[in-house]
């Protein structure tokens, strides 16, 4: 058993505006992504990996695109993504906090 406990979480900067805190298993990864760099006029580059992956959005607005076609989720709102398949963000709000989970682990997030 893990605990992640908020106040003690080692947090990773991902990029200006942008941290990450996470907890995994051997086979399930949770990763929170806290953005202050929003709102954005364009979305961030379209990227894939071979992990499933399910969004909840914890806070704020944004659009997020699936093979280009845009959603726009709030706060409470949910949404899957197949492997391999390209997506990406537009931040609308200032803040947007969101929880992805990934199938298998994300690797690459453990270095």
């Amino acid at each position: 058993m893990t605990v992640v406990k908020f106040s003690e979480a080692e947090k990773t900067a991902i990029a200006e505006g942008r941290l990450r805190y996470l907890a995994h298993t051997n086979d399930l990864m949770v990763v929170v992504i806290d953005f202050t760099d929003g709102p954005q006029t364009e979305p961030d580059p379209p990227h894939s990996h071979p992990h499933e992956q399910i969004t909840y959005v914890a806070e704020g607005e944004l659009l997020f695109f699936i093979d280009g076609e845009p959603q726009k989720l709030s706060t409470g709102d949910l949404i899957t993504v197949d492997g391999d398949v390209p997506h990406t963000i537009q931040l609308l709000s200032d803040k947007v906090r969101l929880v992805d989970t990934f199938n298998p682990i994300r690797e690459e997030f453990l270095k």
